[in-house]
Parts: C-alpha cells; structure tokens; sequence
C-alpha cells in the first residue's frame, strides 16, 4: 500500500491498493476510485460500537474499500487544512477530535475515548466523548488550518483554547481551568476557560478550528441567512444562498 497527499489548503490523499487490500472510512469523504474497489458499509463491530462513534461525533456505519486487483482511492479533506498520516506500531492510540478522522487501514481501530475529567468533558469544547485510532496500521487525521507539533515534557503544561487542541498522545492530559482576572473575562474575548494540556507526551494543534471558521464565515452572511444557519449549520445557509441564485 502507498499513498500521496496532494493540495495545498483543501488536500486530498491518494492510497494505492494492492488486490484484497482493505481502506475503510466514515460516510462524506471517499473523492473518486477506480471501478475495481468494492464498497460495503457495515456498523462496524455491531450495534454498540456504531452506537458509541455516533456519541463521538462519528457516523453509525463505516464503509470498507476493498481492492479487487491494483486499484486506487482517494479521500478528500472537508475542510481548509492538513491531512497527517500516523504509521502506528501494535497497541499504539492517539486521541483525537471527533471531525478529524479521515480513513484508515482496516488493521486500524476507530473507538471512543472518554474525558478523564469532568470539568474537561462540561467546559472543553469537546464534551465527553472523543476519539481513538489504535494499531496497528497507517490512519489519517485531518486537521483545519495549519498545524503546530509541541512534544511536552512530564509536568509541563500548555494552555489552549480547546478547539485548537486536535489529535494527542493517550498520555497527555487534558482538563481546563479558568482565565484569571475580572477584566479578562469580562473585556478579553478569551472566554470562561482554557483548556490544559499537560506532559509528557505530544500533542498537535490546529490554527483554525472549523468552528471559529463557521463563525467567521457567519459574519459576512445577511442575518437572514444567519438565522437559517442557526437551524441548519453556517455551511447550510451558504448552500442555501447559492441554490437560490442569491
């Protein structure tokens, strides 16, 4: 199995496949793929599992991509950003957000990864439920803007806002604390709290969470198309405003 990563801003991955080599993926992100890859979507390990991914932020069903001889696929990002590919050794995980998983070998385990913390899982940004992808086997995450590594020595500590925090090591621990002082909170712009990643371990982090993009983008929309959005989602009112010829 090979693959390319191709794009600058909105990137897609191209993964080569040998005959009875397997891809699998969450619905909305296969591009195109040559006529000899059989598609064949599942839950994924029963009821439970499709279940639990859908309290993570994932689909209930999963769709494996399986070659029937020399075949090609790609996937593409849905999102202005980075696509990462993590060759992960047997029982190696990462924690992740839960819009940031893109595809993965089969040999590779998608499951859900609970906050630690409760004031992380109520105040985070993220709530409870994340995500986890365990080897072994080669997954891809994709990440929104560019994207910064910072390796963490034990006990030190880096604070965040929680969107920005995308994929980490299971040793990092994340939880949140306020922000200090009355005028910061009140005229700063920062919000109640900040997340805390602390070491050892590595995490890595987004410029631009798709939620902060959402909002900007709401910004420039008629309130209106505002007010739909809030029914439906920011990228539906957009939709709606091109379907409409406005």
């Amino acid at each position: 199995m090979q693959f390319n990563i191709s794009g600058t801003t909105l990137q897609t991955v191209s993964i080569d496949l040998q005959a009875g080599e397997t891809i699998y993926s969450q619905r909305n992100v296969m591009a195109w793929m040559t006529d000899n890859v059989q598609m064949n979507t599942t839950t994924g390990g029963g009821l439970f599992k499709a279940i639990a991914r859908s309290f993570s932020g994932g689909g209930m069903f999963i769709i494996d991509y399986t070659a029937q001889g020399p075949a090609r696929i790609a996937f593409a990002s849905r999102f202005p950003g980075q696509i990462l590919p993590f060759a992960l050794q047997t029982g190696e995980s990462l924690v992740c957000r839960k819009e940031t998983f893109l595809c993965a070998e089969k040999s590779v385990q998608l499951d859900i990864a609970l906050q630690q913390r409760l004031g992380a899982g109520f105040f985070g940004g993220e709530g409870f439920i994340l995500q986890r992808v365990t080897g072994p086997g080669t997954v891809w995450l994709d990440l929104s803007g560019e994207v910064v590594t910072e390796d963490l020595a034990p006990g030190q500590r880096l604070l965040v806002h929680a969107g920005h925090v995308g994929v980490q090591t299971p040793s990092v621990q994340f939880s949140i604390q306020m922000v200090r002082g009355f005028r910061n909170i009140l005229f700063g712009g920062e919000g109640l709290f900040l997340a805390t990643v602390t070491g050892p371990g590595r995490v890595w982090l987004q410029s631009m969470p798709i939620m902060n993009l959402a909002e900007e983008i709401g910004k420039f929309l008629p309130q209106r198309e505002v007010r739909e959005a809030a029914g439906g989602g920011i990228v539906g009112g957009v939709i709606g405003s091109i379907l409409k010829g406005e």
